[in-house]
């Protein structure tokens, strides 16, 4: 039986890609970033592998992680959000989308970009970042905050030591590895 993530995930058609090519890897695009966060705050109390599944129709619901134009949406987006079967239609959780949203544009305009913002608060650990995402934006609970800085980087533990990814994400230099 699988012990990790990287155990499991070889052979595995969505979970191979992810963690090959995006899980814990240093990440510095703003819509990806928000992407991220969004899917993160969505797989709460399912399944990554739910979420993978569904990640095209997230994309295409929330047009394509545009912070600004999810920013901006109102009621009929929302209605249309509620609405689609390819996505969580947890009224929670697309609030939580659109209000961080709106954070993170504030975010942008003071620190020139999301990671900017991380870069400014890394090093700290699981338990301050938890503390600091709670202040700054919606449905960010200690297990959604751990995995979105693990799933980029800010905090170590995406792959074990044994996994072929831990040493190319390392050599990517992750915020975790520099803090060491």
């Amino acid at each position: 039986m699988a012990t990790t993530y990287c155990d499991a995930a070889p052979g595995h058609p969505f979970h191979e890609p992810y963690h090959d090519t995006e899980y814990g890897f240093p990440q510095r695009d703003d819509r990806v970033l928000f992407e991220r966060l969004v899917l993160e705050i969505n797989q709460a109390g399912l399944s990554w592998l739910t979420i993978l599944k569904k990640r095209p129709a997230f994309t295409a619901a929330y047009d394509g992680f545009d912070i600004d134009k999810v920013a901006a949406y109102g009621e009929a987006e929302v209605a249309r959000l509620l609405g689609d079967p390819g996505i969580i239609r947890n009224r929670l959780k697309v609030a939580a989308a659109i209000e961080n949203a709106k954070r993170l544009q504030v975010i942008i305009a003071e620190h020139g970009s999301f990671a900017g913002w991380l870069d400014k608060h890394h090093p700290l650990d699981k338990a301050g970042w938890v503390k600091l995402f709670g202040q700054t934006f919606r449905f960010t609970g200690g297990e959604i905050v751990g995995e979105f800085l693990m799933s980029l980087g800010y905090l170590p533990g995406a792959h074990a030591p044994h996994c072929p990814q831990y040493k190319t994400v390392l050599a990517l230099k992750p915020a975790w590895a520099a803090a060491r």
